[in-house]
């Protein structure tokens, strides 16, 4: 992938977990506390359709709510996903830039809720909306592992 594929502003997101890795790479824009984290739709993330895989695009929501989440505050705190539920709106297709756009709506003492919308362009791809247990005994992220995108 050449960089001028690469809208301005994205950087690469360079601490990634492994199974992120495979779908990668993975660019990330911060805009305050917001993290836009998007992708490029290459010929591994295509399902036999002809379209990008609905598991592909739902993990990518997925990680983009972890991420807006866990570091809505300071410091981050680790999170699991408890509940995912996701609505395909329109397919993506090889080579379109695909954005997940999280609000958060609510952070709890123990959960954490938020939307995530998928866009290529003014294209609405996929809506998430996900529910997210805070961790508590040391959920602090320490500085050595923290998203560094």
């Amino acid at each position: 992938m050449t960089d001028a594929s690469v809208p301005e502003g994205f950087t690469p997101i360079k601490r990634l977990a492994a199974f992120m890795e495979m779908l990668g790479p993975i660019y990330v824009k911060t805009e305050g506390k917001r993290r836009i984290v998007a992708l490029r739709i290459a010929e591994k993330h295509m399902n036999m359709a002809g379209i990008a895989h609905g598991g592909m695009l739902v993990t990518l929501a997925d990680s983009a709510l972890g991420i807006n989440l866990s570091y809505h505050e300071e410091p981050p705190r680790r999170m699991v996903t408890v509940n995912l539920s996701t609505d395909f709106l329109q397919p993506a297709r090889l080579g379109d830039w695909v954005e997940a756009h999280v609000t958060v709506q609510r952070m709890g003492t123990h959960l954490a809720f938020a939307n995530c919308n998928l866009l290529c362009g003014q294209k609405n791809l996929l809506r998430a909306s996900g529910v997210f247990a805070i961790l508590q005994a040391g959920s602090q992220i320490p500085s050595k592992e923290r998203f560094d995108g």
